[in-house]
């Protein structure tokens, strides 16, 4: 799975069947900017995954993303509690970002509206702003 970002919220289409190019031609030709920020993406679904997210990890790889997918929006709330990196955290509506924020290393905590969270290596969701679509692609 892949976690690809459109800038100004483009088209969803992304790539042909083999996953290596993209489809939407006109959509290049509007300058919708695409790019992906997470080559690895692994899914928080059980409780247990979902309350420790990135806690105890030694590092976070380069090209990994955790996605929290919830049932419906509401307030989320994420810490860095034994969190030992710096981390970006995009909280998203229907693939739509509604909120991007940097927490620190053990001392982070943010909140914000969402159906799924994803947490990034810090600097990986630099350019991403509210607005943008980012999705994961299976």
């Amino acid at each position: 799975m892949r976690l690809v970002h459109h800038r100004d919220g483009g088209p969803r289409q992304l790539t042909d069947e083999a996953g290596d190019g993209p489809v939407d031609e006109d959509a290049l030709a509007d300058g919708v900017e695409r790019r992906v920020l997470a080559d690895e993406v692994e899914r928080a679904e059980g409780p247990l995954t979902q309350a420790l997210g990135l806690m105890f990890r030694p590092s976070i790889p380069e090209g990994y993303a955790l996605a929290f997918p919830f049932e419906e929006p509401a307030s989320r709330t994420i810490h860095t509690l034994f969190v030992l990196e710096p981390i970006d955290v995009l909280w998203l509506v229907e693939d739509e970002v509604v909120k991007v924020e940097r927490l620190r290393p053990f001392r982070g905590l943010a909140h914000g509206l969402a159906d799924t969270v994803v947490e990034l290596p810090a600097g990986a969701a630099d350019g991403v702003e509210p607005g943008d679509t980012v999705e994961i692609v299976e």
